[in-house]
């Protein structure tokens, strides 16, 4: 299993709209990749391309998160993602 920490970087945490963007970017993979809250267990991840399961999490600003997926060739992956959910997305 790849993991990768990341830390929520909008103002206002995973709300609708960085939800949606880190949803989309996470589908365009052909490989499952799970969400998670820091220091939950890999059983009670989500999947990482359900806007439902991201809101979900209700995760704040600074809160970290668990991105993993059993796919060898993920590592790529989770970074791009770990990019993506570190941006701020309310940012004017």
């Amino acid at each position: 299993m790849i993991e990768r920490t990341a830390t929520i970087g909008s103002r206002v945490g995973l709300h609708a709209r960085p939800a949606a963007i880190f949803a989309e970017a996470a589908s365009e993979y052909d490989f499952e990749i799970t969400i998670a809250r820091e220091g939950e267990p890999a059983d009670d991840a989500g999947d990482a391309s359900s806007i439902l399961t991201l809101m979900g999490l209700g995760a704040e600003n600074g809160e970290a998160v668990v991105l993993r997926s059993e796919d060898a060739g993920a590592a790529e992956a989770l970074e791009a993602l770990a990019a993506v959910l570190e941006t701020d997305h309310d940012a004017s």
